[in-house]
């Protein structure tokens, strides 16, 4: 089996779509051309923010950004010509179920920008729905087995794994006891059962982990059945500096784990400060790029110790 992807990979993901129209610009409904030409501004604004970072000595053969064709086509393409490694949402966003943004148009929409990388989020939980889970799976088996025989772009996937009623009420609706208590189990037992199911993932983008153990855990259900060279990167979920900071360290130094995809936390701050004029435009590139590179010398350094 010759899946798979295990260099580091260090990911600045803007590709949200909902939550940028609604938390960032606080609009609903269907957008006006200046609206959203005002959110392609602002995601040229991270771009600069990570071009400012690789400039400034995050290795490029490694960084990469993963933005969405809505708000973000010319960056993809600028991003391209200029030799950055790319990855592409095909998911409709904000969605419990996944399922593709351009419907049965998804190869077409794929083969234009030709990422390096082809990107889902996707909610399952394993003892959650059966139903949505068989159909969700039937169309990301359909997308693997596109990208592995018909595409030169990789597959990423993005797991998410939320908690049913009855799993948060055995530790009491404590979300963080289910974090740390139950998510672990659940997304080996996800992962296990996709790849059962011939969805087969280049890299698997996962919740961020509180112990080494489960990041093994994880890599090996990733790797299982001689997908050795699949890799797994950890996601920031838009939690704190601080949060991130652990999940990084504790994964960076477990083989298998080769970066990150950290969003939210890199240029929420930033951005919302420059479109409120508390900052300047270069201030908010600056103070993106010097998180970006930040969570990257973190990886960095635990993963040499």
């Amino acid at each position: 089996m010759t899946h798979g992807f295990d260099r580091p990979l260090y990911v600045l993901p803007f590709d949200h779509r909902g939550s940028f129209e609604t938390g960032m610009f606080g609009w609903k409904g269907a957008l006006t051309a200046e609206q959203t030409a005002q959110i392609a501004d602002a995601k040229r604004v991270i771009y600069d923010g990570f071009k400012t970072a690789v400039a400034a000595g995050v290795p490029k053969q490694n960084a990469a950004i993963l933005v969405d064709e809505q708000f973000g086509a010319a960056i993809l393409r600028d991003a391209k010509k200029d030799g950055f490694t790319i990855a592409y949402p095909v998911e409709k966003s904000g969605q419990d179920e996944f399922d593709f943004e351009y419907g049965e148009n998804f190869p077409a929409h794929i083969e234009a920008f030709q990422p390096t990388f082809c990107k889902v989020l996707v909610r399952y939980n394993p003892e959650g729905n059966q139903g949505l889970n068989r159909r969700q799976t039937e169309r990301l088996k359909r997308l693997s087995e596109y990208l592995h025989s018909e595409s030169r772009s990789l597959f990423m996937f993005e797991l998410l794994v939320p908690a049913e009623k009855a799993q948060l009420e055995k530790v009491k609706g404590d979300k963080k006891a289910y974090d740390l208590q139950v998510r672990p189990r659940l997304m080996v037992q996800t992962i296990e059962e996709l790849q059962d199911a011939h969805v087969e993932p280049d890299v698997w983008k996962i919740e961020g982990l509180d112990r080494r153990e489960d990041c093994e855990r994880i890599v090996a259900a990733a790797r299982y059945g001689g997908r050795d060279k699949v890799g797994c990167i950890v996601l920031g979920r838009g939690e704190d500096d601080k949060k991130v900071r652990e999940w990084l360290t504790v994964a960076a130094n477990v083989p298998g784990f080769i970066g990150f995809a950290v969003g939210r936390t890199d240029f929420w701050q930033p951005l919302v400060g420059w479109r409120a004029k508390q900052t300047t435009r270069e201030a908010a590139v600056s103070e993106i790029a010097r998180r970006y590179r930040e969570f990257v010398d973190i990886f960095e350094k635990a993963r040499a110790e």
